[in-house]
């Protein structure tokens, strides 16, 4: 893909209304007043007060995704100088306090440490008020704590946009409450080029999953569950980054656009963090979400484990949607919205409702299609859950995959991790691969194993002492 040097990078290239329109607007706002209401007993509305919110610029991929770029976005919630609020809070020391505007907006040129302070801030926001309205009811707002978080602790979660100086990762810390996101320089690159990892939605959306996912489930981040527990969390990171993506309408037409309506042709979408991605020399980004891989493929791995339910979460999607497209009475991009909004809320009810300790795959697999059938949905939506499912080895299903689904039936585990096996985090994210989450920082092991390779003691002979 195109790739964009951060220099270079004007706010220009924002659209933009064209100055004839601004010209054409502004005289008529000199010259027509607001109409008045019509009718002898006309009343007023009571109209809802709203606390203002804030627009930002933003990446809404990441800077070689050229095709959607920087955009505007406006946050409904109030922000604050930092930018910060009550839930989220900018940490990096050395980068300035960001100010809003007169308008109250946080608009920062690009390639400047207060463009990522707000680029950051910004798809964290974003990201955790996806998930709580996933989970509202009722039209009751539902409000998702940071793990640390209680009536005696409202502390937020820290931000550090440029937290890890030349370092190739990010990661989510519960200890310090915090998301830290490394830069490096582009390996080859001439002149040299500094890549920031938090200039990508993809990998801040990942992080802020894993730290979404901690607060509802904190045992499943523990490198002492089975790997498939492991795999779970990695792969919450990566459909948080496809869900936040579709739940922006200009980037669910673009995607419709670029695939004449079939995820299953290429598409940014299913490219996770193209940037970081290309800089280490891959075609696509650091994973590939539409994947055919299976359990019996991925091993202990928990980054190989991830991919497999990530991949049948992006098949189950490509499904519904084939289902639901009527493109003669309803707008493609509209039907991949609304099915997207519904699939993310499916899975992050059956996650609430799966095990608390050492949950698989196919206990979310079949707290889905529990839920789904409890939603009213037809079978086919159970079916799509079903059959995929299957295909990766998640779970086995005793009746032919063309045959429709009983509205109880649930399904034996598949593929099952080895009594005892241990999760290997080494391909995964910053996350998973820190100390915290093993319970100690490895030096131990490493001394332990230190210790069983030198020969036993040897007492030394005293005086007096037998031989």
């Amino acid at each position: 893909m195109e790739m964009k040097e951060n220099a270079n990078l004007t706010l220009t290239t924002v659209p933009t209304p064209t100055n004839e329109y601004r010209t054409r607007r502004k005289l008529r706002r000199l010259t027509q007043s607001p109409g008045t209401p019509q009718g002898v007993n006309a009343a007023p509305i009571p109209v809802p007060v709203l606390v203002p919110g804030s627009r930002v610029l933003i990446y809404k991929q990441d800077p070689s995704v050229a095709e959607i770029g920087l955009r505007k976005v406006y946050l409904p919630n109030a922000v604050f100088v930092g930018p910060r609020d009550a839930r989220i809070a900018n940490g990096t020391p050395g980068i300035p306090a960001v100010s809003p505007n007169a308008f109250g907006d946080f608009i920062q040129t690009p390639g400047t440490p207060t463009f990522d302070a707000v680029q950051a801030y910004s798809v964290v926001r974003m990201t955790l008020s996806m998930y709580q309205r996933a989970l509202a009811i009722g039209g009751v707002a539902a409000v998702l704590p940071w793990q640390w978080n209680s009536s005696a602790n409202t502390d937020p979660l820290a931000v550090f946009p440029h937290g890890l100086p030349d370092t190739m990762n990010a990661f989510y810390q519960r200890s310090s409450k915090a998301l830290k996101f490394g830069d490096f320089i582009k390996p080859g690159s001439n002149p040299p080029k500094r890549i920031f990892t938090c200039q990508s939605l993809d990998i801040v959306a990942h992080e802020t999953g894993h730290a979404v996912l901690d607060g509802l489930r904190p045992n499943w981040i523990l490198a002492n569950s089975p790997p498939q527990t492991g795999g779970l969390h990695e792969s919450f990171g990566d459909i948080t980054a496809i869900f936040l993506a579709l739940s922006e309408m200009d980037q669910v037409e673009a995607v419709i656009a670029q695939t004449k309506a079939n995820l299953h042709d290429k598409t940014f979408l299913s490219d996770l963090a193209e940037d970081f991605g290309l800089a280490l020399g891959r075609p696509n980004g650091l994973r590939n979400a539409d994947n055919d891989l299976k359990l019996s493929e991925a091993g202990t791995e928990v980054h190989a484990i991830s991919q497999v339910f990530t991949g049948a979460i992006y098949d189950i999607l490509a499904d519904i949607f084939t289902f639901e497209r009527k493109p003669a009475i309803r707008d493609d991009a509209k039907t991949l919205y609304d099915v997207a909004q519904y699939l993310l809320s499916l899975i992050l009810r059956a996650i609430k409702a799966a095990p608390a300790n050492a949950a698989t795959f196919a206990d979310v697999a079949n707290q889905m299609l529990s839920i789904a059938n409890a939603d009213g949905k037809p079978v086919q939506y159970r079916n799509f859950i079903r059959n995929r499912f299957t295909v990766r080895e998640v779970v086995v299903s005793a009746t032919p995959l063309t045959a429709d689904m009983a509205p109880d039936a649930r399904f034996a585990p598949g593929v099952t991790d080895a009594p005892g096996a241990v999760q290997n985090r080494r391909g995964c994210c910053g996350t998973m691969q820190h100390p915290e989450y093993s319970g100690d920082d490895g030096l131990q092991a490493e001394i332990d194993a230190f210790k069983k390779s030198l020969p036993p003691a040897v007492m030394p002979h005293r005086e007096g002492q037998a031989a």
